[in-house]
Order: C-alpha cells, then sequence, then structure tokens
C-alpha cells in the first residue's frame, strides 16, 4: 500500500526507508553518538515493520541471537529493534515492483 500505484518514485533503498519512517537520522550530543528514526514518513507502514520485528524478536533465533548480541554491546532494546526495522524495510524493498 504504501508504495501505491507508482513506485518508481521509489528510486532508492533510502528513500523507501525515509517513507516507511524508519530513515535513522543523527541524535548525538556531545561524546555519545547515536541514531533516532525519522517521526515522519507514513505511519502504517511503520507500524507493519515494527509488528514484523516484534514476531521475528519472539519466534525467529536468528533474530533472538542477534539482539543478544547487540544487548551484549551495550545496545538498548529501542535502539535495536530500530536498526532491526530498517534491515526489514531494506528486505521489503528487495521485494517492490520495478517500474
Amino acid at each position: 500500500m504504501t508504495a501505491g500505484d507508482n513506485p518508481e518514485r521509489l528510486r532508492s533503498e533510502p528513500a523507501w526507508a525515509h517513507l516507511c519512517g524508519v530513515s535513522p537520522l543523527q541524535a548525538s550530543s556531545g561524546k555519545v553518538t547515536r541514531h533516532r528514526l525519522n517521526r515522519g514518513g507514513d505511519r502504517q507502514a511503520n507500524r507493519a515493520l515494527w509488528t514484523i520485528v516484534i514476531s521475528r524478536l519472539a519466534s525467529d533465533p536468528e533474530t533472538q541471537a542477534y539482539m543478544e548480541r547487540r544487548v551484549k554491546e551495550g545496545r538498548s532494546k529501542r535502539e535495536i529493534i530500530r536498526m532491526l526495522k530498517r534491515y526489514v524495510a531494506r528486505e521489503v524493498y528487495r521485494h517492490l515492483p520495478r517500474g
């Protein structure tokens, strides 16, 4: 639904991520380097990506291992979900029809 009848307007994966609201934005201050998600974009698409990530965390061993590895690196659950949403957006973009 988010790509609509005109998927060729999405020229790149970053453009798709921006449209879904999962493109990273700098949120660094001082010595801390971090990112946050873009608050713009299609909220329904963002919610769909969130649902996919939460489902994978509950059932996919590979995603669970990723979560554990990132927690050991010192990342917060919120940051990990942000990274997973971007990863899922990348996967979805590969399956969009090209114009």
